[in-house]
C-alpha cells in the first residue's frame, strides 16, 4: 500500500509539471496596435473615456477596467476629464446611456457635449475563471479605440488578451489565489495595451 502512495504522489507531481509547462506555452496574446501616421498632428489632449461595453457578466470588471485606463491616461500625460462629468453629461442626452451595450455614442457627439478631443472605447470581451483539478486560469481580453471627436477617424487602436495562470491543490487554495491576481490581471492588460498609444503633451519623459 506504501509504495502504491508514493507512486501515486509521483505521478501527480508529474501530472501538474506537465500542466504548468503546457501552460506556460499559452500566455499573452496581442493584435498588433496600430496608431495614426498623423496623430502628432491630430492636437489630440483632452480625452474622454466611456464607459466600458462590458461583454461579460462581471461588471465589477469592467468598472475597474475603466478606472485604470483612466488613471493610465493622466500618467501618459493627458489631462484628467472626470468620469462621473463625463456620465453626467452623456445621461442627460441619452437616457440609458449607463445601460448601452451594443450601440455606440458617436465621437462627435460627445466631442460636442464635452469639448474633448478624442473619445475612448472600450470593450471588454472577456473576463472569466475556471477551475479544474489543479489549475484555475483567469482570461481577460480587451479591445481599444481612440477616436477624433473632430473626424471620427481612428486615431490608436489595440486588442490584448491575457491568461493568469493559478496552481492550487484545493478549490479553496484556487479561489484565494484567482482572488489576489483579479486585479493585476486586468491592470496588466491596461498597461501592455496602452505603453503602443502615443503620449499626451503634458508627459514627462
Amino acid at each position: 500500500m506504501f509504495p502504491m502512495k508514493i507512486d501515486f504522489i509521483f505521478l501527480y507531481i508529474r501530472l501538474l509539471i506537465s500542466i504548468i509547462v503546457l501552460a506556460m506555452a499559452i500566455g499573452c496574446t496581442s493584435i498588433p496596435s496600430k496608431v495614426d501616421p498623423d496623430y502628432s498632428k491630430s492636437g489630440t489632449r483632452f480625452i474622454a473615456v466611456l464607459l466600458v461595453k462590458n461583454q461579460t457578466a462581471d461588471a465589477k470588471a469592467a468598472h475597474m477596467l475603466r478606472e485604470k485606463v483612466f488613471n493610465e491616461l493622466y500618467f501618459k500625460g493627458y489631462p484628467k476629464i472626470p468620469l462621473q462629468l463625463i456620465d453626467e453629461k452623456l445621461s442627460k442626452v441619452y437616457g440609458g446611456y449607463a445601460d448601452f451595450k451594443r450601440e455606440t455614442i458617436p465621437p462627435k457627439a460627445v466631442g460636442e457635449l464635452l469639448g474633448v478631443d478624442a473619445v475612448l472605447y472600450a470593450t471588454l470581451s472577456e473576463c472569466s475563471t475556471s477551475f479544474s483539478y489543479v489549475y484555475a486560469p483567469i482570461r481577460v481580453s480587451v479591445v481599444f479605440e481612440l477616436r477624433s471627436a473632430k473626424t471620427g477617424v481612428t486615431l490608436w487602436s489595440s486588442r490584448y488578451s491575457i491568461v493568469k495562470r493559478n496552481y492550487g491543490f484545493s478549490r479553496e487554495q484556487l479561489e484565494l489565489e484567482s482572488c489576489l491576481t483579479y486585479e493585476p490581471t486586468i491592470q496588466e492588460v491596461v498597461d501592455k495595451a496602452m505603453k503602443t498609444l502615443p503620449d499626451g503633451p503634458d508627459s514627462v519623459t
